[in-house]
């Protein structure tokens, strides 16, 4: 009980640190430390990862939205167009035999990290709004869609999607994109987790709890730092958890 507690702990900082920082799903560390370590079955640990980022995704969102750093108006929009697209990309790759995700999310978030720390996001609130609300809406259904598809076909990286395309393609600022990805998380990892309980049963309860509580307090830690920081150290903290992360996912891994 006390290593399921410890390598559920530290699956936690990393799940928490990536969410409230980057709006990154916990699934991409949980799963992998559950399986290695643990022996978990994937199916488990998947759906014990989307429990977890339920309630760290929520409570970062509402650290942001506190701090006026959420976009719930096209937030909405965008989160309904991934999670019809997800489904339908989620069939499709049903159809074609051995697509599997890879190492494509750990690689994204290796990436995403360095981009952030050798170029940063320094764009403005003001600029952000200066962008017409119906071409924003139309902006949120395009990339909603391309990420939703992408997502249910490739199996993952949705959360690391959804921060480069909000800040590299519809010009959002760091703090508002993050806390408009936590936002679209909670409820696409809410989903995900009923569906997975509803078809493969409740999982191990004690490690259930120890995850979600573990990725829920180091949720909130970082999305009140990331909230108080500059967008320069913001930038920053943001790149090195990325890349520390993906490291360590890489690595983790590497011993399945």
């Amino acid at each position: 009980m006390i290593y399921t507690f410890i390598i559920c702990f530290i699956a936690g900082i990393g799940a928490g640190l990536g969410t409230g920082f980057a709006g990154m799903s916990a699934a991409a560390v949980i799963s992998p430390m559950l399986i290695t370590f643990l022996g978990m079955p994937a199916y488990e640990a998947v759906g014990i990862a989307l429990a977890s980022d339920v309630l760290a995704s929520a409570a970062s969102a509402y650290t942001y939205g506190k701090n006026k750093n959420l976009d719930v108006k096209n937030g909405i929009v965008m989160m309904i167009t991934v999670l019809i697209f997800t489904m339908i990309g989620s069939f499709i790759a049903s159809l074609v035999p051995n697509t599997t995700m890879g190492s494509f999310s750990v690689f994204m978030t290796f990436m995403l990290g360095i981009k952030f720390i050798v170029k940063p996001v320094m764009t403005t609130k003001e600029a952000m709004q200066s962008v017409s609300p119906k071409k924003r809406i139309i902006q949120s259904i395009v990339c909603g869609t391309f990420i939703g598809f992408v997502c249910g076909f490739v199996g993952a990286g949705g959360g690391m999607m959804m921060l480069l395309i909000l800040t590299s393609v519809l010009g959002y600022e760091l703090k508002t994109a993050v806390g408009t990805s936590v936002f679209i998380m909670a409820f696409t990892a809410f989903t995900g987790a009923v569906s997975h309980f509803t078809i493969g049963g409740m999982p191990d309860i004690p490690c259930l709890l120890f995850c979600v509580l573990s990725t829920l307090l180091w949720a909130r830690v970082a999305a009140r730092f990331a909230n108080k920081a500059s967008a320069a150290v913001l930038n920053r903290a943001t790149g090195v958890v990325l890349v520390v992360l993906g490291g360590a996912i890489f690595i983790v891994n590497y011993f399945k």
